[in-house]
């Protein structure tokens, strides 16, 4: 099972799947080894299989709280969320400090708007899971929802103070100084997200959308023009079309 684990920390999960199903067959009540097996199939995106490897642990296992909140997390991005809430919960029960467990059913919140419930997942997964930032990012984009731009700086301050390349909080930062009527601030922030990810279109859109807004169109063009590529290469045709309008009148 170590190689496995080796293989994750160099990215190469193919490997990795192989070494922990290698394991398995050695040791098939491993129950680590399923759990494992289970994290990297999901990262491939392979939900069902993910479940199932998440299943046998359990079976082998039936304390293991973090495969019942993995099991979970699958299950929310399968989209079966009361089966999700059912596990995740079962995980909160069996070991009530699993940060995970709270922040996939503030997630899961989140999507189905029940946003007071969302919000106290999210500050229990905070408290839990202090150095991870997803939580903080979401509690931002919830006070930004609502108009507590205050608050949403703050929570997405956190999240960028613990995690300093997570460009989606520095893309919302942008918008919460946009807001505000803060325009540079609000483009130092949309810059630092493009910096960490050169191909974030929406933070190209919305920075050349506020040079456009203050009449400097030399800056614009280029941040639009590139806005659109990325959008037209991402699939996103109704995007695409949209900002090439936008330049076809500049």
């Amino acid at each position: 099972m170590e190689e496995g684990l080796d293989f994750i920390q160099q990215g190469n999960i193919t490997k990795a799947i192989a070494a922990f199903r290698a394991s398995i067959d050695l040791n098939p009540d491993l129950a680590p080894a399923h759990y494992n097996l289970g994290l990297a199939l999901r990262q491939e995106g392979q939900l069902q299989s993910s479940a199932n490897a998440f299943y046998q642990a359990l079976r082998i296992d039936p304390d293991f709280a973090y495969a019942y909140a993995s099991l979970g997390a699958a299950l929310m991005e399968g989209g079966n969320f009361p089966q999700a809430i059912e596990y995740l919960n079962r995980s909160i029960e069996i070991d009530p400090t699993i940060g995970i467990g709270y922040y996939n059913l503030g997630l899961i919140y989140f999507q189905q708007q029940q946003i007071p419930a969302a919000i106290e997942k999210f500050q229990l997964s905070r408290r839990y899971s202090p150095n991870a930032p997803e939580s903080s990012y979401y509690l931002g984009l919830i006070y930004f929802n609502q108009g507590n731009f205050d608050k949403a700086q703050k929570n997405l301050e956190t999240a960028i103070e613990i995690s300093p390349r997570y460009p989606e909080a520095y893309y919302q930062l942008g918008l919460v100084f946009l807001r505000q009527n803060k325009s540079q601030l609000a483009l130092e922030s949309l810059r630092t997200a493009i910096e960490v990810n050169p191909y974030y279109a929406d933070a190209y859109y919305v920075a050349g959308m506020i040079y456009l807004q203050h009449n400097y169109r030399a800056e614009a063009l280029p941040l639009l023009d590139y806005a659109q590529k990325v959008y037209a290469a991402e699939g996103k045709e109704a995007w695409a079309n949209g900002v090439a309008n936008i330049l076809s009148q500049m």
